[in-house]
């Protein structure tokens, strides 16, 4: 099959053999895809792995055989954001969501254009204010699971009630929010959402700091199920980063 003048987000792009990348796409009409683009090492080859890098958006040429494609083409459609610090590592971890929930070459029209309007939240990260990069990625990771058919309404419960907004939530990856009871253990408690962040998120209103907190593990908890168990490596690098960053 021939792909042609197809708008794409670059995922991931790694050296293969002495002169070739292995590069993974978030493309508009036939889904993640995997390509080999050989021969790009070389000064005359700088214009196109500079269009193969992380975040950028490229119009492609390629041929597909078998689970990888043959890249052909592929020029830059604009300037990738030039992230820095945490923006950097959210846009990593955005890339690495995709990789591994994704699956290849199943068309996913929505998943794109919400990775696009990601992909433009992160770049104007400095301009929003304190929060607003957990925010992006709260409201990325709930239009993930949408787009792939994981998600949830998160205006009522498991058992179809409204959400409770003083109350606490845990989120079951194949239910939805259920309510937690007042005598949960701290542990249980900590991993769940209040009720008022979950009615922020489903009208896609930013909650308040302490609402947006704990709305985090709540959906990683979700993510983890459909990841297999198998965790992310931008979860162990988040990880540092907070360990990093307390005093002492």
């Amino acid at each position: 099959m021939r792909i042609t003048a197809e708008p794409a987000y670059v995922l991931h792009a790694r050296p293969w053999r002495e002169t070739s990348l292995l590069v993974e796409v978030l493309a508009e009409n036939h889904g993640r895809l995997g390509l080999v683009a050989r021969g790009v090492q070389g000064p005359k080859k700088q214009v196109l792995r500079a269009a193969l890098q992380p975040l950028q958006h490229i119009r492609l040429d390629a041929v597909q055989r078998g689970e990888l494609a043959q890249l052909v083409a592929a020029e830059a459609l604009d300037a990738a954001p030039r992230l820095a610090g945490e923006a950097m590592l959210a846009a990593f971890y955005v890339n690495e969501l995709v990789m591994r929930l994704a699956p290849r070459q199943d068309p996913h029209g929505d998943l794109y254009r919400i990775y696009g309007r990601t992909r433009s939240r992160l770049g104007g990260e400095s301009l929003l204010g304190e929060g607003s990069l957990a925010w992006t990625l709260r409201r990325f990771e709930r239009d993930l699971l949408e787009s792939l058919g994981s998600g949830f309404d998160l205006s009522e419960d498991a058992e179809g009630a409204a959400i409770d907004p003083a109350a606490r939530y845990r989120i079951d990856p194949e239910q939805g929010p259920r309510r937690l009871l007042s005598d949960r253990g701290r542990d249980e408690r900590s991993n769940a959402a209040t009720g008022s962040a979950l009615l922020a998120l489903a009208a896609d209103r930013r909650p308040d700091a302490d609402d947006l907190a704990s709305l985090r593990l709540a959906l990683r908890s979700v993510l983890s199920h459909h990841l297999g168990g198998r965790g992310l490596k931008s979860w162990e690098m988040l990880g540092e980063l907070g360990r990093l960053k307390r005093p002492g």
